[in-house]
């Protein structure tokens, strides 16, 4: 796995992370017949909120970037995309792990949403999420917070 490092993402990058956005969201978004090149990345621009988006880096450069925003009673995961050829990598795990483990020490639960039928939802799987609700075209899934006790018990 490539060295990796997260900073808090300005302003500046929202174009940058709508333009990675449009990437990896093409196929899935092909798949199920919602793709408009423009919507994709205006969609993007219209939610992000740099105060709680990281972004990725590696080798200094732009790598990905991933949105933790506090709610009401959880935390929603956003915005978590990589550059195509950093997928499969293990940087995606590690990031993940990282926003669990803050998540874990407050006791927060994390909520998201996946495209039907994304590969991510096996990532996220493994992870602790479970399905929620899910309609045709997202997948809503819930992580409570894992203790120390759940950590050890599941050793």
């Amino acid at each position: 796995m490539a060295d990796w490092t997260m900073r808090p993402a300005s302003v500046a990058d929202v174009e940058a992370v709508a333009e990675l956005r449009a990437v990896a969201l093409r196929a899935d978004l092909e798949r199920l017949g919602r793709y408009d090149d423009k919507r994709v990345r205006q969609r993007l621009r219209d939610g992000f909120a740099a105060a709680y988006t990281w972004v990725v880096e590696v080798d200094g450069a732009f790598a990905g970037c991933v949105a933790l925003r506090p709610d009401e009673d959880a935390h929603w995961l956003e915005h978590f995309y990589l550059v195509p050829q950093l997928q499969g990598s293990g940087i995606g795990t590690a990031v993940l792990r990282e926003l669990l483990d803050r998540c874990d020490s407050d006791g927060t639960l994390v909520q998201l949403n996946v495209l039907r039928g994304s590969p991510a939802r096996r990532l996220y799987e493994r992870h602790g999420f479970t399905l929620d609700t899910e309609d045709p075209v997202d997948v809503f899934m819930v992580r409570t917070p894992r203790t120390a006790v759940d950590e050890s018990t599941s050793m």
